[in-house]
């Protein structure tokens, strides 16, 4: 500040400081009440006599544009500033449709807000009492120590090279042949389904995938201006000879799937079909994105391998994964498993959209899991939620007359209620008794399910849950005669 002035030969000094520091006052460069440097600093910053800077104050203050206080110095006073005309522009007018279109779905803008006090079953995220912070802080100042200044710097758009090494080694534990595959991390799981979804080439223009199945991926589908194609969830997955039928008919550009604790039935598609449905697209030429959601979270058998391990050195499934429903969303660290190639080419689009992924996040999330902290994290979270599944689907058979409930594991349960009754209607009922869930309807690809809805349990006390659920039930027999 200062620096800038320059003297003139066509008036006083002092009359040329004097205008020099109004301007800055008038055009907001000094605020009201900021404190001006003393007559001595700023003659010796301007190289002027102190007594130019004696005069241009003292006009200054006579002009109101400053004030002094005796013992203290001189201070800006309370000027108006110059301000443009206000301008009120319409800007919905000026966004593109895809920002329309994304505002329209926006589930959090449309939601019945909560209240303090209200029993939610929204959230399927994970419970923070449960968060291992100590052994995180543990992780964090360990990487640190080892190379502080490199995971503050710049990082590389394809990730954190032990991170990567390690998941590769997650996965292959897992049954993947990961000899021609590699990893790109991303911010979360929405972020690697959107870099895949603007890379591939729309051909058909067509995505086959479950009905329901997951609102974000639907959300990112329509702004991508998919055509959706949905297929019924059975018991053991998606209904494999809708889908035979279907591809007897129609090209698809992929297949979008969810095999384990599927979003939002919970349901889990069985070793059986899974090597059916890799056989089926394999003949077809399509490949598949599977949603690796929630895998560690079975409570009542043996983990199964994703499908990505079923297709054994083939490379017709692009793997999709965070830590984020398990762990902890908010280092917002996923990652993408699929072709060399493939990768190469969505490291180059990751590269030009966000550049990379927080170094930081991932170097502390890679000590995290170096040392063996997820391990032992992961078997008190799965005793905690195991305790919460089955008291909820115990709550669920005794107080909710439904025709179908839904969910093999994971952190919630879909139910299905007799046909004709309105599940939106019902979470009006219940928001005024003080509880909150999510109908089903936003999870269908085709604008049905109106009668089901998703109970997420994960963050409600035990109590909770058993009153919440009461409470559903309770509303309706008696409020809607169900």
């Amino acid at each position: 500040m200062f620096n800038d002035f320059k003297l003139k030969d066509d008036s006083p000094v002092y009359v040329q400081l004097k205008d020099y520091i109004k301007d800055m006052i008038v055009n907001g460069h000094l605020l009201a009440h900021q404190k001006l440097p003393s007559t001595r600093e700023l003659s010796k910053l301007l190289a002027v006599s102190r007594n130019t800077v004696l005069n241009a104050y003292a006009e200054l203050e006579q002009n109101g544009m400053i004030y002094a206080v005796k013992g203290k110095g001189n201070f800006v006073g309370n000027v108006t500033t110059l301000k443009t005309a206000a301008i009120e522009f319409d800007w919905k007018a000026k966004l593109n449709k895809e920002t329309l279109l994304a505002d329209e779905l926006d589930l959090i803008r449309q939601d019945l807000h909560w209240q303090r006090g209200m029993i939610s079953f929204t959230s399927i995220a994970p419970e923070e009492k449960l968060f291992d912070v100590e052994n995180f802080k543990r992780a964090f100042l360990t990487r640190m120590s080892i190379e502080g200044d490199i995971v503050l710097n710049y990082g590389y758009a394809k990730g954190y090279k032990p991170l990567i090494d390690y998941l590769l080694r997650y996965m292959e534990v897992k049954g993947v042949d990961i000899s021609n595959k590699d990893i790109l991390i991303t911010n979360g799981f929405t972020e690697g389904l959107d870099i895949f979804l603007s890379s591939i080439a729309k051909k058909t223009g067509r995505v086959l995938c479950e009905n329901p199945t997951h609102h974000a991926a639907l959300k990112l589908f329509r702004l991508h201006g998919l055509d959706i194609h949905g297929f019924d969830m059975m018991d053991h997955g998606i209904d494999i000879d809708q889908v035979e039928q279907s591809l007897a008919e129609l090209a698809y550009d992929f297949a979008y799937l969810i095999p384990s604790y599927h979003n939002p039935t919970g349901i889990v598609t069985s070793s059986e079909k899974r090597n059916a449905i890799i056989q089926l697209f394999s003949k077809h030429q399509i490949p598949i994105v599977e949603d690796g959601f929630n895998e560690e979270l079975r409570y009542s058998s043996a983990h199964l391998a994703p499908l990505i391990a079923f297709s054994g050195a083939g490379n017709n499934v692009v793997y999709i994964s965070s830590f984020s429903k398990i762990l902890f969303p908010g280092l917002r660290v996923g990652w993408i498993l699929a072709d060399k190639e493939l990768i190469a080419c969505l490291e180059s689009m990751k590269r030009a959209r966000t550049i990379h992924t927080s170094t930081l996040d991932q170097a502390v999330l890679y000590q995290y899991l170096q040392d063996s902290y997820f391990e032992k994290y992961l078997k008190k979270a799965r005793a905690v939620y195991k305790k919460k599944y089955e008291l909820a689907r115990q709550a669920c058979n005794q107080y909710i007359p439904f025709s179908r409930m839904t969910g093999d594991g994971g952190l919630h349960l879909f139910i299905e209620l007799e046909e004709g009754v309105d599940a939106r209607r019902l979470l009006k009922k219940c928001y005024t008794k003080g509880v909150v869930f999510y109908p089903g309807d936003v999870f269908f690809t085709n604008g049905l399910g109106s009668n089901t809805l998703r109970l997420g349990f994960s963050r409600l006390s035990d109590e909770d849950i058993v009153r919440g659920i009461q409470i559903i039930g309770d509303t309706l027999k008696n409020d809607m005669g169900s």
